[in-house]
């Protein structure tokens, strides 16, 4: 089952450089597979170069999607690390 939820990006990078490389050592940690979706672009979060290729900003809405075992408590991870600000 997928699930997924809308989330805002805070950090002032958007999803560049560190954030991107911080999401995705969370999402490849994760059991779930791990979708970012911004407008008719969808990316592998567990994926550096794909997360930068979006070229998400801060205060754009994604999409954060999971499929898997844990996919309810793995987007409850990602989107917590993402409204966070990802180290910011």
């Amino acid at each position: 089952m997928i699930h997924s939820a809308d989330v805002v990006v805070t950090n002032r990078s958007g999803l560049h450089a560190r954030p991107a490389a911080e999401l995705a050592r969370l999402a490849g940690g994760l059991s779930s597979a791990v979708t970012i979706r911004s407008g008719a672009k969808a990316v592998n979060a567990a994926s550096v170069l794909s997360l930068m290729a979006a070229a998400i900003q801060q205060g754009q809405t994604v999409t954060v999607e999971t499929e898997g075992d844990q996919a309810e408590a793995d987007l409850a991870r990602v989107v917590a690390a993402i409204e966070s600000g990802l180290g910011e």
